[in-house]
């Protein structure tokens, strides 16, 4: 494959090294230069991968002033890759700034599809993916992350959010207060490696859960939200009836309902009265 001079944005493995693709890898051992994150970090994967390309740090404290010269090295005709620590540069990663100088320059950017936790995590969440909202990380204080969910509580869109592990208990602290207790969520930890987690139900029950085992307040972890839903919407979407009725037919109606507001994003206590009211 002949690399064009251009800035080739490639996405890493975020846990499972299998997850490197073959195209990433040809990239990877084809350009003249690597721009990471983290040299060390990214080391390590290129180490593993047998990949020599000299390497150059561009992290969020030298961006702005490393993207000349990688338009420099542009213009000398040399092919450069972005990566990042871990998934698809840019994603709550440097890189915005870079990005914007080469385009600004005149040289062509190039995107690689690879590993993404929040795209990955939202895929197997069983949560509406039609319509969805990126946040990335909320904000470390609890003014700060209070009012960014108190601007978010009302958007329809499904929610996703990163955590770190030592502002896991907080953060979900948070979601119950201000966004309710029965606002439905999947928190989404480790992926793609060993003690890959789902945890699915309330905010309340999901702290419940993460304040019980210790397991769950490491590693990489998302937050994912069920979009707002209007108390004013009495109707229940007819599909949503249909699944609950089967659902009766072999499981308690608390059961059943919970399961069908799981599966159609609605709140199991207003199925579960739906329920009642036609004598499932």
């Amino acid at each position: 494959m002949d690399l064009s001079v251009a800035l080739y944005i490639v996405p890493t493995p975020i846990g499972n090294l299998g997850d490197l693709s073959p195209r990433a890898l040809e990239v990877l051992n084809r350009v003249a230069l690597i721009a990471c994150e983290d040299t060390r970090h990214s080391g390590k994967l290129l180490s593993h991968f047998g990949i020599d390309t000299r390497t150059t740090a561009l992290h969020d404290h030298n961006e702005r002033a490393r993207a000349q010269w990688i338009v420099e090295r542009l213009g000398e005709g040399e092919s450069i890759a972005l990566i990042s620590d871990a998934g698809t540069p840019l994603i709550s990663d440097p890189g915005y700034h870079l990005v914007s100088h080469v385009r600004a320059a005149g040289y062509p950017v190039i995107p690689l599809p690879g590993p993404c936790a929040a795209i990955a995590a939202l895929s197997a969440s069983g949560l509406p993916s039609d319509r969805f909202s990126f946040e990335g990380f909320l904000p470390a204080k609890d003014k700060g992350r209070q009012d960014k969910l108190l601007a978010l509580r009302e958007d329809p869109r499904t929610l996703i959010f990163y955590e770190s592990p030592h502002r896991i208990l907080p953060s979900l602290k948070s979601l119950v207060e201000v966004l309710g207790p029965d606002r439905q969520m999947v928190m989404a930890r480790e992926l793609t490696k060993t003690f890959e987690t789902f945890l699915c139900g309330t905010t309340a029950e999901v702290l419940a859960q993460v304040e019980a085992d210790a397991n769950q307040q490491r590693g990489e972890i998302v937050l994912m939200l069920h979009g707002f839903v209007s108390e004013e919407a009495d109707e229940t979407p007819a599909a949503a009836l249909d699944t609950l009725k089967l659902l009766c037919d072999e499981l308690p109606l608390k059961k059943a309902a919970a399961i069908a507001a799981q599966i159609h994003g609605l709140k199991k206590n207003a199925l579960y009265k739906k329920g009642l009211e036609l004598g499932w």
